[in-house]
């Protein structure tokens, strides 16, 4: 039913390179199996594209060492979503973003962000009709 991609860790640096200060086992070993937890890699989810599989896959490690280990070296932090009011005295910011209780472990980032708007595709219903049974009441009396 869905997409096995490999995860290139050379291209996911490429892409985000932000993250070119983590080493190799911390992307391989720390991020991507649970990224794998959120983002389905095994062949049995919805995306059947391996294009959209290998940048789903690759926003929800990026959202994961955002979270982990931060960019840069430097700690994780970051806003994302719309600044709503600021201020200058004492430093103040705050930012607007819709989070419901679904979304809101993904908001933390902008990649995570990303990432739950590129699956809204894949969050909705789907109807897979059983067999269809023909209904003979009168066999039963």
């Amino acid at each position: 039913m869905g997409v096995i991609v490999t995860f290139d860790h050379a291209a996911f640096v490429a892409i985000y390179p932000q993250f070119a200060s983590l080493s190799q086992p911390q992307v391989l070993q720390g991020a991507l199996p649970v990224a794998t937890l959120y983002c389905r890699n095994d062949g049995g989810g919805p995306v059947t594209n391996a294009a959209t599989q290998t940048t789903l896959l690759n926003l929800m490690v990026a959202h994961i060492c955002q979270l982990m280990y931060g960019a840069n070296g430097q700690a994780p932090a970051g806003i994302v979503g719309r600044v709503s009011n600021a201020a200058e005295g004492s430093v103040s910011v705050q930012a607007d973003f819709p989070v419901t209780p679904n979304n809101a472990w993904f908001m933390q980032t902008q990649f995570g962000a990303a990432y739950w708007q590129a699956t809204a595709a894949y969050r909705t219903m789907r109807y897979i009709p059983g067999p269809r049974r023909a209904v003979t009441p009168w066999l039963n009396q």
